[in-house]
């Protein structure tokens, strides 16, 4: 009787554990976001008291914030499958390079409305597509594709360079501070087209936690488990630009934090891809959602960028996650 009692404890246990996560997530969402709202002008103030202009200001960059983030983290952690690289990240790879270069090109020709997101989404999946056929074609294996990410990303930031040098003054300071990662523009940029953009990305990535999975245990493998490669692979690359382009079109180019998340939690409670996805499109929002409120809390009346704060953070945790990933 002792026996079956104790045997059963652990079950009951873990099938209580996902409830407190959700409830505990919860939670703290609820909780952050509220801070996040009276955060302004150097000092809190409770969002309940806020008048109708200060709320208009506020809330779409909270909105903004959480949207970014989760969407960088989701597509940081689909293209670490994809990659089967624990480095790959949005920024690094060069999505985010072509989909910045793709928005400067129609700053600078005069289009906005929906050209912007549809420009960074096209931007996007053009660098990502470019660079599995390279690899494809040339080899390398899966450092010489990381490689081949950082070329792309650094010709996308040269050509964006050389528009701005040819453009003039006012789209070389509209685009400087959005070229910085910063969520100064929320509000002043349409959500609608991004959140449907979000959406569509979510929609295709999230069903495909199997497949990734399948991925990471090499092609050969992927394939004798029926898994086809090529499909899932130009699925995943349309859902990572829908996912990155719309969030380069709302705040910029941020990098690292979709390497940063996923890793974190990989290493810290595993998971199926599909899982990792979920959470990290969480933690992500979250975490991008308190360096920006803590960056302009600190650093009033200044509004740094928060794509600067988290190249700060990410350097050191691309090299610890380097050296780690070359010791294994």
């Amino acid at each position: 009787m002792a026996n079956t009692i104790s045997a059963s404890i652990p079950t009951q246990t873990r099938k209580h554990k996902p409830s407190i996560y959700y409830i505990t997530a919860a939670v703290t969402s609820v909780l952050l976001i509220w801070l996040a709202l009276g955060i302004g002008f150097g000092e809190w103030s409770s969002p309940n008291y806020l008048d109708n202009t200060i709320w208009q200001l506020r809330y779409p960059r909270v909105v903004t914030a959480l949207l970014v983030g989760m969407a960088l983290s989701v597509s940081g952690a689909a293209l670490q499958a994809l990659f089967e690289n624990p480095l790959a990240d949005p920024s690094l790879i060069g999505t985010s390079g072509g989909a910045a270069l793709g928005v400067v090109l129609v700053l600078a020709l005069g289009f906005g409305g929906i050209g912007i997101p549809l420009a960074a989404f096209t931007g996007s999946v053009l660098v990502c597509l470019f660079i599995l056929a390279c690899h494809r074609f040339l080899g390398g294996g899966q450092m010489g594709l990381l490689i081949l990410g950082f070329v792309i990303s650094a010709f996308c930031a040269a050509v964006v360079s050389l528009i701005l040098f040819m453009s003039d003054d006012m789209v070389l300071r509209s685009a400087t501070n959005w070229l910085s990662g910063s969520m100064a523009e929320a509000g002043f940029v349409p959500l609608r087209y991004s959140i449907v953009s979000m959406l569509l990305g979510l929609a295709i990535l999230l069903p495909l936690g199997r497949q990734l999975d399948g991925l990471m245990l090499g092609e050969a493998a992927a394939k004798s488990l029926g898994i086809k490669v090529g499909v899932v692979r130009c699925l995943v690359v349309i859902a990572s630009a829908l996912l990155t382009g719309a969030a380069v079109s709302l705040a910029g180019v941020i990098g690292f934090i979709g390497m940063m998340v996923p890793n974190l939690l990989a290493i810290l409670f595993g998971g199926g891809r599909m899982r990792l996805m979920i959470w990290s499109g969480w933690l992500g929002a979250i975490l991008l959602l308190v360096i920006d409120g803590a960056a302009r809390h600190v650093a009033y009346p200044v509004d740094v960028p928060v794509g600067i704060v988290l190249a700060l953070l990410g350097g050191p945790f691309f090299i610890w996650l380097f050296v780690r990933s070359s010791r294994r």
